[in-house]
């Protein structure tokens, strides 16, 4: 489940509160309604978003993060600055296995 972008993205636009649907498709840019509602029905399944309906015409249906879920939210924080902060690391090792890539190539 946490290697899924759309869980990452989902839980980040509920840290900002209760959301209907259609502003969490609005907030997530790129997102299909159908990948949309596989990740909130695996979170809610999971126990990281609560989904409420209200016994209105037409049904009206909100999705908030239960506190599993803003314990993960604050873990996404730490896994983001961590990356944040190595990005120089990241890229050097990328540069240093291109090059011996070609020079492996070119021997």
């Amino acid at each position: 489940m946490l290697s899924s972008k759309w869980v990452y993205l989902t839980i980040g636009a509920l840290r900002r509160g209760r959301m209907r649907h259609g502003e969490l498709a609005r907030k997530m840019e790129g997102i299909t309604p159908k990948m949309l509602t596989q990740t909130l029905r695996t979170l809610e399944r999971d126990g990281l978003v609560l989904r409420e309906i209200f016994p209105v015409i037409p049904p009206r249906v909100e999705y908030e993060l239960t506190a599993l879920g803003h314990d993960l939210a604050g873990l996404l924080d730490q896994i983001r600055s961590w990356s944040e902060m190595h990005v120089p690391d990241i890229r050097s090792a990328r540069l240093a296995a291109e090059e011996s890539g070609k020079q492996a190539a070119a021997g």
